[in-house]
C-alpha cells in the first residue's frame, strides 16, 4: 500500500462508536502504516435524535489528548500518532468553533458540514417532501458558506457526504449537476490555502465512488488545487486504510503526484 498515513479516524472519544483508541493504533501498525491522525467529532449545536443526545457530539478534548499521548508514548517506536479533530461546521458557531480551535495545539482540522437545514441527512424522515437533487443542492449551497464563514480548519472533510444519505445515493449523481455551486467551493478552497480531503468512507456505504467523486477531484486539479489529504472514515479497526489503493491511482488519474499529511496544521507533501 502506497499510502501509508490515514487521517481521518474516530474512537470511542467521538460519539459514534466506542472503539479503543489503541485498536485502532495496533490495527494500524498490522497494516504497517507509518502515521495515524485521529480526528475526533466536534458538532455544537448538533441536534438531538432518538439514539444520541445532541451534547454527546461535544468533544472532551483534554480527556480526549490525555489518552493520545500516552498512545503516542507508548507506540513512539512503531507508528506516528497525530492529535486531530473533525468540526462540524455551522455558521451560527463560527465563534465556538474558534475558540475550540484555538484551545489546543491540534495537528489537523477538518471543517465538515454534517447537516442540511439543520438535520442530519443519516435520518432518512429528515429529508420527507424533498428530492435528491433538492437536499444535495442544499448541502452544497451550506457548505460553501460554511467553509467561506470558517477559516480555522485545514481541510474541507468528505465533501459530498450528503450522498451518502439519499434515497437513490449516487444513482443519479454527478459532479455536473451541481458545477456551479461546487467549483466556487473549491475555488474557496483554493483562495483560502485549505485543502481538500479524500474519504474513502463512502464505498462502505455502498457508493460507487470516493468522496469526493473523481469529478470533483480531476476539477481542484484544474483548478490549481494540491492539497490532499487521504482518510479512511474509520470507527472500527477493519476499516483502517480501507481502500487506499484505490484512492492512489484515483489521485494519480487526477494528476496528483503527492497527497498531505498534516503536523502541527503544516502540510507535509509525499510521493504518490
Amino acid at each position: 500500500m502506497a499510502v501509508k498515513a490515514d487521517c481521518h479516524l474516530h474512537t470511542h472519544h467521538s460519539a459514534d462508536t466506542d472503539t479503543p483508541m489503541e485498536a485502532m493504533i495496533e490495527r494500524a501498525i498490522e497494516l504497517s502504516l507509518d502515521t495515524v491522525c485521529f480526528t475526533e467529532h466536534n458538532d455544537f449545536g448538533f441536534p438531538e435524535s432518538y439514539e444520541l443526545p445532541g451534547k454527546v457530539w461535544e468533544l472532551n478534548a483534554d480527556s480526549y489528548l490525555y489518552e493520545l499521548l500516552e498512545m503516542r508514548e507508548k507506540y513512539k517506536d512503531k507508528i506516528r500518532v497525530l492529535f486531530g479533530v473533525e468540526i462540524g461546521l455551522q455558521p451560527q458557531y463560527m465563534r465556538e468553533n474558534a475558540i475550540f480551535a484555538k484551545a489546543h495545539e491540534y495537528d489537523f482540522i477538518i471543517g465538515s458540514t454534517h447537516l442540511v437545514d439543520g438535520k442530519d441527512p443519516y435520518y432518512a424522515e429528515s429529508f420527507d417532501g424533498q428530492n435528491d437533487d433538492e437536499i444535495y443542492r442544499k448541502y452544497f449551497e451550506e457548505t460553501l458558506v460554511n467553509l467561506k464563514k470558517n477559516s480555522n480548519y485545514d481541510v474541507a472533510g468528505h465533501l459530498d457526504y450528503v450522498v451518502r444519505y439519499g434515497k437513490n445515493k449516487d444513482r443519479d449523481y454527478s459532479y455536473e449537476k451541481y458545477k456551479d455551486v461546487i467549483d466556487e467551493i473549491l475555488r474557496t478552497l483554493i483562495d483560502k490555502g485549505k485543502g481538500l480531503e479524500l474519504n474513502t468512507g463512502g464505498l462502505k456505504s455502498g457508493l460507487k465512488d470516493l468522496h469526493p467523486s473523481k469529478d470533483i477531484l480531476k476539477r481542484y486539479r484544474e483548478l490549481g488545487g494540491e492539497i490532499i489529504t487521504i482518510g479512511s472514515d474509520a470507527h472500527k479497526p477493519e476499516n483502517i486504510g480501507e481502500y487506499f489503493d484505490r484512492a492512489c491511482e484515483t489521485l494519480k488519474d487526477c494528476g496528483f503526484n503527492y497527497y498531505s499529511v498534516y503536523e502541527k496544521r503544516v502540510a507535509e507533501f509525499r510521493k504518490l
